[in-house]
């Protein structure tokens, strides 16, 4: 079957794997050794939701490519450090042309750290927030291929915790962001069945100790 309908490729190293890092080196380190794989560090957490605002309108592979630039102008995504960041650090952040230079992106940055502060306050980390939304077995698919993801780019979850957020004043938070969050993340595996990286993910995710 074509990729089209199987959603799978065959690399040149003879594995099998989910068509969107195609033969991209630096993409397929992600799909292997991230994509998935369930994370819990708050700053990691911080980073991923706001990069996936950033990328809002762009590609992943654009924003990954610039990752190392983003943590540096962003001081490793510690929302401690970032909720102080100032207008003047916004036009420090304006005239940085290893990040994307978008204002609206950067002040939601600042503003997401500062109600990230207020959410580990109130729920004791972001790991324990965004974990408790994990969908149960029965709240995922049955079988997840490329017809599935093709049509499900936001679901009732990602809908779920992205009013959420926006109630407690995030912004860049949108259903189809954060759903690109929890599969980045690990909150559900969404590779493709048949990828040679669904059970190395599936066995981390059972192994997983999630926030309590």
């Amino acid at each position: 079957m074509s990729e089209e309908k199987t959603g799978l490729i065959l690399s040149a190293d003879g594995k099998t794997r989910c068509f969107w890092p195609g033969e991209l080196p630096d993409y397929l380190e992600y799909h292997d050794r991230e994509w998935g794989r369930p994370v819990s560090d708050d700053h990691r957490l911080f980073e991923k939701i706001c990069l996936e605002g950033f990328q809002s309108g762009l590609s992943w592979l654009t924003i990954l490519r610039k990752r190392e630039n983003f943590r540096a102008a962003f001081d490793g995504f510690d929302f401690e450090r970032v909720a102080r960041f100032t207008e003047k650090d916004v036009e420090r952040l304006l005239g940085n042309a290893g990040i994307v230079r978008h204002g609206g992106k950067i002040r939601s940055t600042i503003n997401n750290a500062q109600r990230a502060i207020e959410v580990c306050e109130k729920e004791g980390s972001l790991a324990r927030y965004f974990w408790s939304f994990e969908p149960q077995p029965d709240e995922r698919p049955d079988l997840v291929d490329y017809k599935t993801l093709i049509a499900n780019p936001k679901t009732e979850i990602s809908t779920r915790i992205s009013k959420d957020l926006k109630k407690r004043g995030w912004s860049f938070v949108g259903p189809t962001t954060v759903y690109a969050f929890m599969q980045a993340m690990g909150l559900v595996n969404d590779h493709i069945e048949g990828c040679a990286c669904r059970a190395e993910v599936e066995k981390e995710r059972q192994a997983f100790r999630r926030p309590v």
